[in-house]
C-alpha cells in the first residue's frame, strides 16, 4: 500500500476539499465539506483541518499545501498577490507558511491585475492554471474556468498575462432567488442540460445581441404569466441568456483565439459552457475542474521537495 506524500486541500469561500495525495500525485482519500472560509472563519481553521486529516489517517507530520480563501484577508494566513506578469514557478513560490502549527502548512497566493482601469483578483484559479500548464505551456492561449465568479485567463507560452471577471454565476443566484424572477424560477433551480432548447435559444439571442440581455430579462417573467412557462424552462433560459452574454463580452473584450478555448470546469457547468462556446464559433479543449486544482496542489508540493520517492514511500 502507498503511503500519503502530502495533503491538498482547496478552500473555498463555502466549500472545503482535501485529498490525500502519494508521493506520485495518485488519490489515496477525499474529503469534501461545506466548512469554506465563512465557517471557518467562526470556528477555526485549524480544527477543521485536523478533523479532516485525522478522518483519512493523515500522520501527524504529513505537511499540506492549501490553495483558495484560505489566504485570503479574511482567512486563516494572508498570502498576498502576485502581480501579473505572473509565470507559475513565481505563483508556487509564493507560499506562505502558517505558523504555531505542528505539521508544515503552505497556503499558495492569489493573482493581482493591478491596471488602474482594469483591476482583477483571483484565488484558487492560478492553481487550476498550474494543473493545466502542459495545455497552455507554449503559444498564446485564452482559458475560461466558470464559476461563481468566472475568470478568463490570457497567458503567452505559459506566463499569465492578464484576466477578467464575469459575475455569471453570483447573478444565476441573486436573480433566481431575490429578484422578482424567483417566482418564475421556483425553489429548487438545477442546471438544464446543453441541449435543452430554453437553454439553446436563449443562450443564441444573448450571443446575437452582444450580450446586451437587459431587455430580456423581465420576459422570462412575462412568459410565466403570459405564456405559463415551466419553472425549468424559466431556470434555462436565464441560464442561457447569463452565459451567452459572458461569453459574448469576453469576444468583445478579450481576442479569443481562433484555434481554441481551454475550459477549466467540470459537471453540468462544464457541459453549458462547451455548448455555449460552440455555438459562439470557438473551438473547445475541455479539462476537469476538480483535476486541475489537484494536478497544481500536488505540482507546488512537488517543487516544495514534499513529493520526491523515499524508501519510505511505499509500506508492506
Amino acid at each position: 500500500m502507498t503511503s500519503p506524500a502530502v495533503a491538498a486541500v482547496d478552500w473555498g469561500t463555502s466549500s472545503f476539499r482535501l485529498w490525500l495525495l502519494d508521493a506520485a500525485g495518485a488519490v489515496l482519500a477525499e474529503r469534501r465539506s461545506s466548512e469554506g472560509m465563512l465557517t471557518a472563519g467562526a470556528e477555526g481553521f485549524a480544527p477543521i483541518l485536523e478533523r479532516h486529516l485525522a478522518a483519512v489517517g493523515a500522520p501527524p507530520d504529513l505537511p499540506v499545501v492549501v490553495c483558495g480563501m484560505a489566504g485570503a484577508r479574511q482567512g486563516w494566513v494572508e498570502a498576498p498577490y502576485v502581480t501579473l506578469p505572473a509565470g507559475i514557478d513565481g505563483i508556487l513560490a509564493g507560499a506562505v507558511p502558517v505558523g504555531g502549527q505542528a505539521r508544515d502548512i503552505r497556503i499558495l497566493p492569489g493573482l493581482a491585475q493591478r491596471n488602474a482601469d482594469a483591476p482583477e483578483v483571483m484565488r484558487g484559479e492560478e492553481t487550476q492554471l498550474a494543473g493545466v500548464l502542459p495545455l497552455v505551456a507554449s503559444g498564446r492561449h485564452v482559458v475560461c474556468m466558470p464559476g461563481t465568479h468566472s475568470k478568463w485567463v490570457e497567458t503567452a507560452d505559459g506566463v499569465i498575462t492578464g484576466f477578467r471577471t464575469w459575475l455569471t454565476g453570483e447573478l444565476f443566484s441573486v436573480l433566481s432567488k431575490q429578484s422578482i424572477l424567483r417566482h418564475s424560477l421556483g425553489e429548487d433551480a438545477v442546471p438544464p442540460l446543453p441541449d435543452t432548447p430554453a437553454f439553446v435559444a436563449a443562450c443564441g439571442e444573448a450571443l446575437a445581441a452582444g450580450g446586451d440581455i437587459g431587455p430580456s430579462l423581465f420576459r422570462i417573467r412575462a412568459a410565466t404569466l403570459l405564456q405559463g412557462r415551466s419553472p425549468a424552462d424559466a431556470a434555462a433560459t436565464l441560464s442561457g441568456l447569463l452565459i451567452g452574454a459572458e461569453i459574448a463580452s469576453a469576444r468583445r473584450i478579450i481576442a479569443l483565439p481562433a484555434e481554441r478555448v481551454t475550459l477549466v470546469a467540470s459537471g453540468a457547468l462544464g457541459s453549458l459552457y462547451a455548448a455555449a462556446l460552440k455555438r459562439a464559433g470557438c473551438a473547445v479543449l475541455q479539462a476537469d475542474a476538480d483535476e486541475a486544482v489537484r494536478t497544481g496542489l500536488f505540482e507546488a508540493a512537488r517543487r516544495l521537495g514534499w513529493t520526491r520517492p523515499t524508501s519510505e514511500n511505499t509500506v508492506p
